[in-house]
């Protein structure tokens, strides 16, 4: 008789939360993980060869956008998340306090990804990319934040607030929005996620000095104005103090938020993200992003060890959300979730959100996912998969 539903036999284990990285077998049962032992492939109804492979916990991806349907940002996120290896995903102010309900209901509930979410101050969140969610500063509406937060304390992790000039914010708003956002996540108990480019502010400097320990301040790798450097190439001194802190330093790579230069200038100067993430949504699933794993392997080629990148898209961003020793490990009595991963040598194309392009010699490429203890594949039996060129 079988003593696990699922076995994973043959692979090498990478879990940085737990300091593992060796030949080691995973054994599923009921949902969460059982064993990590040597485990005769027998010992599981089903099983699989992961025999020179990676098994590494599910990613956790901190910034993604997955309100398909009603933000113009939206995608399915078992398609393109799930599928790609990340288990867990944190919706970054896609809703709003007038949609986050829809959200709830008709996105998080019906997907098989766990998904959590920061709030958009802006209560109607990220519905149109013509007018932007604080064009009019009547949208950052605090009470209705809170009364949301409220309901929904279960998956609300902090208040999201999108600073950029003219596309998101009104000049009449100004740098209100973060303001407000730090009102309502401070009178909810909660962080506030800031995403900083090109705001009304003078420079960075105003907007970091608003926060706090456990704050995320996302793009922090992008070459539009207010950036982490100063006009010498040098980290800003207001940065390495929010650093110093305790404000977490997120990738959100996206559309137009991550650029090589600039990481490799901030890495060599000592400043790595606290999480990776890849800020996946419609305008870069099919390149320059693809998923969270190929974000991964740009830092892998910038010269990051491979178990430090791996611990920025498990065992940290599980800890940021609350969800340590659950997600992004395969301790057991965790979460039965993990990815193989195929780690190949070539030649890959690899572009940055200005599509730079570098040749890396190494890449991950996600093999099978693991979801709650079983192997998880859409009910069309069709996984999305993305060509790297």
């Amino acid at each position: 008789m079988a003593n696990y539903d699922l076995v994973i036999t043959g692979g090498t284990l990478i879990d940085p939360g737990q300091g593992i990285h060796e030949r080691r077998d995973v054994g599923f049962r009921n949902g969460l993980v059982a064993a990590v032992a040597q485990i005769p492939a027998a010992d599981g109804r089903e099983s699989i060869n992961a025999s020179g492979m990676y098994v590494v916990p599910g990613l956790v991806d901190a910034h993604v956008h997955v309100f398909e349907g009603v933000s113009h940002y939206g995608i399915n996120p078992d398609a393109t998340c799930l599928a790609r290896g990340a288990t867990t995903v944190v919706d970054a102010g896609s809703a709003g306090a007038d949609t986050f309900a829809g959200f709830r209901k008709y996105v998080i509930e019906a997907s098989e990804t766990r998904i959590l979410a920061h709030l958009n101050i802006s209560s109607m969140g990220m519905i149109s990319r013509e007018i932007g969610e604080l064009d009019d500063i009547k949208w950052a509406n605090v009470p209705k934040a809170l009364a949301t937060i409220e309901k929904h304390r279960d998956l609300i992790l902090g208040v999201k607030v999108r600073l950029t000039r003219e596309s998101i914010v009104g000049k009449e708003a100004g740098l209100r929005p973060l303001f407000l956002a730090r009102e309502a996540a401070d009178a909810a108990g909660l962080p506030i996620m800031v995403h900083p480019q090109n705001s009304w502010a003078e420079s960075i400097d105003q907007v970091v000095e608003v926060m706090r320990k456990g704050d995320v301040m996302t793009h922090m790798y992008h070459s539009d104005p207010h950036g982490i450097l100063n006009e010498q190439g040098k980290i800003r001194s207001s940065i390495r103090a929010a650093h110093e802190r305790g404000v977490i330093f997120d990738v959100g790579h996206g559309e137009g938020s991550f650029d090589w230069t600039v990481c490799e200038t901030a890495l060599a100067q000592g400043l790595p993200p606290t999480t990776i993430s890849s800020d996946l949504h419609r305008y870069n699933v099919n390149g320059p992003v693809f998923d969270l794993v190929t974000t991964v392997s740009k830092f892998i080629h910038l010269g990051m060890a491979l178990d430090e990148a791996l611990e920025r898209v498990t065992a940290v961003p599980a800890g940021v959300i609350g969800l340590a020793g659950k997600a992004g490990t395969l301790a057991v009595g965790a979460f039965g979730d993990a990815v193989v991963l195929d780690p190949q040598e070539g030649a890959f194309a690899l572009q940055d959100a200005r599509r730079v392009e570098r040749t890396a010699a190494f890449r991950l490429a996600p093999v099978t996912v693991i979801k709650d203890g079983r192997v998880w594949a859409p009910a069309d039996g069709q996984v999305q998969t993305h060509r790297h060129a």
